[in-house]
């Protein structure tokens, strides 16, 4: 199958190519304009630049590809600057113009199968019950141009042609930014999670949401959840992370701090606990770490070298 990637240089897209490589797939790489980080794509994969905002190089990228994978985002880099609505203004634009756009070149040219990253975190806080895929989304308003990718993805999907919209729970990694924060917070004795402490967290590895990506292409048209099977609380989280970096329990900021977070906080601090019965019942896809208590501390160790 030829296979474009938009996002392929991201923390999730550049472990997704070497997948689709190693399953014989041909794979390009789309480079935005500008962009130093077309080295960073693995031999074997070619390299088209092109904006995801001019419609007319986007189209010629994607003609001749079977699917089209969208994994692109801005998310801002520091804890700080999530907190700021201006900051997301970048990551709306892609998740609008850019989603619209990938969505209807797909379409124009020929493509048949669309895959578009979502978030989970846009569900609503639902306490200790389970949330699966038929729960209404109630973005927070950093967030809520998702609505608006997955609105321009379903169009996407008409006759044999087919959608595949993927809400990723909470990422960790070691090159996860995210991680790192946390890291640095407990080490200072700070949980960096707000919120409760009986909150659900759900979360996925870079690894395992990378080949949900790879997996989802034998989908059928929908959305599905992309999470590792144990949503864990807030302390437990947190407990598991001191303990990998053999400090103490760091203690936890007061519920209503979540507010001086802005939009963004008071969404991390919702209490999300996923299934993720739906993408594995529909393709071969498990989670290699069926939850951060098997998969967190590998991922500092990795942070650690």
């Amino acid at each position: 199958m030829r296979v474009v990637v938009a996002g392929a240089t991201g923390v999730i897209g550049r472990r997704v190519v070497p997948i689709l490589l190693g399953a014989g797939n041909r794979v390009t790489a789309l480079v935005r304009p500008q962009s130093e980080r077309g080295a960073n794509v693995p031999s074997g994969c070619d390299v088209v630049v092109a904006s995801l905002f001019e419609e007319a190089p986007l189209a010629k990228a994607i003609v001749g590809h079977e699917a089209v994978i969208n994994l692109a985002t801005h998310v801002p880099k520091s804890a700080l600057g999530i907190m700021f609505r201006s900051a997301w203004r970048e990551n709306d634009r892609i998740r609008t113009e850019g989603a619209r756009n990938v969505a209807e070149a797909a379409a124009k040219v020929g493509a048949e199968i669309l895959v578009q990253e979502s978030f989970a975190y846009a569900y609503p806080d639902m306490g200790a019950e389970w949330i699966d895929e038929a729960v209404v989304l109630r973005p927070a308003a950093y967030c809520r141009s998702i609505l608006n990718a997955e609105a321009s993805a379903r169009a996407f999907a008409r006759g044999s042609t087919r959608t595949i919209i993927l809400r990723f729970a909470a990422f960790y990694g070691s090159d996860a930014s995210q991680t790192r924060t946390m890291v640095d917070g407990v080490r200072k004795g700070l949980a960096m999670l707000p919120g409760r402490r009986s909150s659900f967290i759900s979360s996925i590895s870079h690894d395992d949401a990378a080949a949900a990506v790879v997996a989802a292409l034998d989908a059928p048209s929908g959305a599905y959840n992309v999470s590792d099977n144990r949503p864990v609380t807030h302390e437990e989280f947190i407990g598991v992370l001191a303990d990998a970096l053999d400090v103490s329990h760091p203690r936890f900021l007061p519920p209503w701090t979540a507010a001086l977070m802005g939009s963004a906080g008071r969404t991390l601090s919702r209490s999300i606990k996923l299934r993720n019965d739906k993408l594995k019942a529909a393709t071969v896809w498990k989670p290699r770490s069926p939850s951060i208590k098997e998969g967190l501390p590998a991922a500092i160790t990795a942070s650690a070298r």
